[in-house]
C-alpha cells in the first residue's frame, strides 16, 4: 500500500476543494459540538452538506459529510436527542427532510454510529452522491493529512474502509457502513453495494450506489413521504497507528469485533443436520450420480454425475463420513468403499498423491497441480491418521518427502499452478502484483504440525516455521482462498502452543485479519437472497464472487482447531469474531441444499462440465451470492457434501443414557457428567454474546424437567420449549451446569 503525502495524491476532487476552501474560510456555520473522550465533534452546516468535524487536539481529525444537499437547505435544526443518542439534527431543503441521528459509545474502543435518512418531497430519482468521508492534517485540510489505506471492500463483502491517519497522527479509523439497514434503498432504487466502500485518497467512505446514468434514465425512485435510510455508518478510532503487520491486523480485529457488537444480526434457526447427514449419506451410497467405478473400486464424482474423481474430493467426504462414523457409533460401507481406493492416487515414481487417477481423460492435464492440491488431501490424511488410520498414516507418511521438496522448491511461496513433475510454473500469478496461492504456506504448515505430532520428528516443526516466517508482509493481501487462510490461523496457533513464541499467536491475526477483510458482515435482502442467509459468510475466493460451503465447512472446522488450542491469551475480539463465524455457519450453510430454497432461486443452467442440479439429492450447491443472483450456477458440488456429517458431529452432542441430545450452536471446548442426572460444559466463545443450548428429544420418552445454570449457580430461564426440545440462550463464554 502506498502512504499518501500532498506529494503523490493522483489529484483532488471536487468535493475535497470545497471542503479545503469552507474549512480555510470558516464558512461553515456551527450547529454544536460534542466532548467524545480525547475527540471533539463539532457539528456544523457547510454549503452543501452537514458535517460532522471530528479533531484530536493537534493531531489532525476527520470530517463526515451527514447528509449531501446540492441546492443547500432551507433551514437545519439541532433537536431534542433520543434517551440513546448524542444528538439529532433535522434539515429541510428542496429534496425534502433529512434526519440525521448520533450516538457516541464511550467504550474501550470508541464508537461513533451516525444514521441518516431522507424523507423525500417528492418522487426522487437519486443521482450522484459523493463519498462521505475525508482526513484532515491539522490545519483542517484534507490534502495535507497523510496516511495509507490498508483495506477497502471487496464486492459485496462487507462495506468497510481501515485506514491510518499518520501525519498528523490521528490514528487508526475503521469506517463501516451497516449495509443490512439499507435494504430498503436498494430494493427502492434497483442498486446493489459493490465495492461501495473505499475510495481514492482523501475522499473515502461510501459511495451511495446509485442507478446507471445513460440512455433512458432509470425510474425506480425512493417514494415521497416515506423515509428511507441512506446512511448507517460506524466509525471506530484507535490512537495507535503501527505499520507492524501484526500489530495492525490485531487492530483490526478489535475494531470490527467492536462494530460487530453494535450491529443486529440475523436469527440462527436450529437445522436438523444430523437428518441431513443421513440423508446425504444415502444418496452417497445409492444415487448413480455420486459416484462411479474404477480399477475396482468406488469414487467420489466432485459434481452431479459430472468431472472425474480427485483425491482432494475423496479425502474431504471420506474424513466426514470417518467423523460422523465416530458420533454416531456406527459404521457405514460407503466409508469402507471410499478409503479402499486411496492407493490409486498415489504416484509411486514421484512418491505422492495425485490429483487425477491414471485413467483421468485427456481433456484434462494429470500433471498439472494447484498449489494448493497437493496439500489438502494431505491435511486430511493426516486428520484419519491422527484417529488411528494406520493405512491413511502410511499414505501419509510416504508422500511428506515429495510435500516438502516442493515446498522448500518454491521457497514457500507458491504459484498457481504447476507440473507435478518438475515444478514447472504454469501459471505463476493471479493479478499484477505477482501474486500466487498466498496462503498455500498456512495449510502446508499445518500437515508439517500433524507430521510432527505422528512421528515426533523436529523437521516438521522447522518446515511449518518456514511457510508462516515466508508469509509475512502479505498483510491484507494474505487471503487466497478461504479455507486455506483459516487452516493457516490454526497452523499458527498450533505452532505458538508448541513452541511458545508469541510472534505466532500474533501471526494468527494476521490470517484471521484477511479472512475477516473477506466476510460479509452484513445480511443482504437483495434479488433471491432474501431466500437464504449470508450474514458473516465469506467469498471462496480473494476476488470470488459468491460463497461456496466446501470453503464454509472447511474454515468452520479450522476454527473449531483454532479456538480449542487457543486458551485465556486468545484477543476477545478474535474469539468473538471466530466463534460468530461459526454460529452463523451451522445456519446459513442449510440454505447451500437446493430443497432448501424455492425452485426460482436455483439456477438451471450449471458451468458447462459440472453436471445439473437435482432437487431430490442432499447434495449442496457449490455458490450463493450476496447480490442475490439464482444459486447453483457453478454446480452442484458432491465434494461438499461433508458439510452435514461436520456439522453434525461437532455440535450435536450425546448424554449417555439419557433421553435427549444436546445441540449448542458453539464449540464444547471441555464437558464433565458429574452424576447420572447431570452435566457440566464450557463453551468457548465472545464475552458478553449469547449461545443457543437445545435439548432435543429422542426416541420416545418424554423431554425431562430442566434445570440449567451458569457456574456461580444463577439460573437460566427457558427461552423456547415444545414437545421435542427445549432451548436456553446461555452465556457463549462461561460454564453452564444441567441437571434433570
Amino acid at each position: 500500500m502506498t502512504q499518501h503525502t500532498a506529494d503523490n495524491l493522483a489529484g483532488l476532487t471536487p468535493g475535497v476543494l470545497l471542503l479545503r476552501e469552507e474549512m480555510r474560510g470558516g464558512k461553515m456555520k456551527s450547529l454544536g459540538n460534542l466532548e467524545f473522550g480525547t475527540f471533539d465533534i463539532e457539528l456544523a452546516l457547510g454549503h452543501d452538506a452537514i458535517w460532522l468535524i471530528i479533531r484530536r487536539e493537534n493531531r489532525g481529525g476527520a470530517a463526515l459529510r451527514a447528509a449531501f444537499l446540492p441546492a443547500g437547505c432551507f433551514d437545519a435544526k439541532l433537536l431534542r436527542p433520543g434517551p440513546h443518542d448524542a444528538a439529532c439534527i433535522r434539515v429541510n431543503s428542496a429534496l425534502g427532510t433529512h434526519r440525521i441521528v448520533v450516538e457516541l459509545h464511550r467504550d474501550t474502543v470508541p464508537l461513533l454510529r451516525v444514521r441518516t435518512a431522507l424523507t423525500p418531497a417528492a418522487p426522487l430519482l437519486v443521482s450522484f452522491i459523493p463519498r462521505d468521508l475525508y482526513p484532515l492534517d491539522s490545519r483542517d485540510d484534507p490534502a495535507g493529512a497523510e496516511g495509507k489505506v490498508e483495506a477497502a471492500q471487496r464486492g459485496f463483502n462487507s462495506g468497510a474502509v481501515y485506514f491510518r491517519l499518520t501525519a498528523p497522527p490521528f490514528g487508526s479509523v475503521l469506517y463501516f457502513q451497516n449495509l443490512t439497514a439499507l435494504n430498503p434503498y436498494f430494493r427502492a432504487t434497483g442498486t446493489k453495494p459493490d465495492g461501495a466502500v473505499g475510495g481514492l485518497w482523501p475522499e473515502l467512505g461510501y459511495l451511495v450506489p446509485t442507478p446507471p446514468q445513460r440512455g433512458i434514465p432509470p425510474a425506480a425512485s425512493l417514494p415521497p413521504g416515506e423515509e428511507t435510510l441512506l446512511s448507517d455508518a460506524l466509525l471506530t478510532f484507535h490512537e495507535d497507528i503501527s505499520g507492524d503487520e501484526q500489530d495492525m491486523a490485531r487492530r483490526y480485529l478489535v475494531m470490527l469485533g467492536a462494530t460487530l457488537r453494535h450491529l443486529g444480526a440475523p436469527r440462527c434457526d436450529l437445522h436438523d443436520w444430523p437428518g441431513r447427514a443421513e440423508r446425504t449419506l444415502h444418496d452417497l451410497a445409492a444415487a448413480p450420480q455420486a459416484t462411479l467405478s474404477a480399477y475396482g473400486h468406488r469414487y467420489v464424482h466432485p459434481y452431479t454425475a459430472a468431472e472425474y474423481p480427485d483425491s482432494m474430493v475423496q479425502l474431504s467426504i471420506l474424513a466426514a463420513i470417518r467423523d460422523y462414523e465416530a458420533w454416531s457409533q456406527r459404521s457405514f460401507a460407503i466409508g469402507a468403499e471410499l478409503a479402499a481406493g486411496l492407493g490409486k492416487f498415489y504416484d509411486t515414481r514421484l512418491k505422492t498423491l495425485r490429483r487425477y487417477l491414471p485413467n483421468v481423460g485427456k481433456d484434462k492435464d494429470r500433471n498439472a497441480v494447484d498449489s494448493w492440491y497437493l496439500y489438502h488431501p494431505l491435511s486430511k490424511l493426516g486428520r484419519l491418521a491422527l484417529d488411528g488410520d494406520r493405512p491413511a498414516f502410511r499414505l501419509f507418511r510416504r508422500s511428506l518427502d515429495f510435500a516438502i521438496k516442493a515446498a522448500r522448491h518454491f521457497d514457500y511461496r507458491w504459484p498457481i499452478q504447476y507440473d507435478i513433475r518438475n515444478f514447472r510454473v504454469l501459471q505463476e500469478a493471479r493479478d499484477d502484483a505477482g501474486r500466487g496461492q498466498t496462503d498455500v504456506g498456512g495449510i502446508y504448515a499445518y500437515v508439517m504440525l500433524q507430521a510432527h505430532e505422528l512421528t515426533g520428528d523436529a523437521v516438521y516443526i522447522d518446515e511449518a516455521r518456514a511457510a508462516i516466517e515466508a508469509a509475512k508482509g502479505m498483510r491484507f493481501e494474505l487471503n487466497y482462498q478461504a479455507n486455506l487462510t483459516a487452516w493457516g490461523a490454526a497452523a499458527c496457533m498450533r505452532l505458538w502452543r508448541i513452541t511458545a513464541e508469541e510472534q505466532f499467536l500474533r501471526q494468527s491475526y494476521v490470517y484471521l485479519a484477511s479472512f475477516f477483510h473477506n466476510c460479509a458482515v452484513w445480511e443482504s435482502e437483495i434479488g433471491h437472497a432474501r431466500h437464504y442467509r449470508n450474514f458473516l459468510g465469506v467469498s471462496a475466493l480473494h476476488d470470488a464472487p459468491y460463497m461456496a460451503l466446501y470453503e464454509c465447512f472447511d474454515s468452520f472446522e479450522a476454527f473449531e482447531r483454532y479456538l480449542k488450542d487457543s486458551g485465556p491469551d486468545l484477543d476477545p475480539a478474535a474469539r468473538l469474531l471466530v466463534s460468530e463465524y461459526c454460529r452463523h455457519a451451522l445456519d446459513r450453510a442449510w440454505y447451500y441444499y437446493p430443497d432448501a430454497l424455492p425452485p426460482e432461486a436455483v439456477s438451471t443452467c450449471q458451468r458447462e462440465g459440472n453436471g445439473h442440479v437435482d432437487r431430490t439429492l442432499s447434495f449442496p450447491v457449490e455458490d450463493l451470492y450476496i447480490d442475490g443472483q439464482q444459486a447453483g450456477q457453478v454446480g452442484q458440488e458432491i465434494y461438499g457434501a461433508g458439510a452435514a456429517l461436520v456439522f453434525a458431529s461437532r455440535c450435536f452432542h450425546h448424554v449417555e443414557g439419557a433421553p435427549f441430545r444436546l445441540f449448542c450452536d458453539h464449540f464444547l471446548l471441555a464437558s464433565e457428567r458429574a452424576s447420572e442426572r447431570s452435566f457440566s460444559f464450557q463453551l468457548g466463545g465472545g464475552e458478553g454474546r449469547e449461545a443457543r443450548a437445545s435439548f432435543l428429544k429422542i426416541g420416545r420418552a418424554a423431554l425431562p424437567s430442566f434445570t440449567v445454570k451458569s457456574a456461580s449457580g444463577d439460573p437460566i430461564p427457558v427461552h423456547e420449549r415444545s414437545a421435542k426440545r427445549e432451548s436456553y440462550l446461555v452465556p457463549a463464554g462461561g460454564n453452564l451446569i444441567v441437571n434433570w
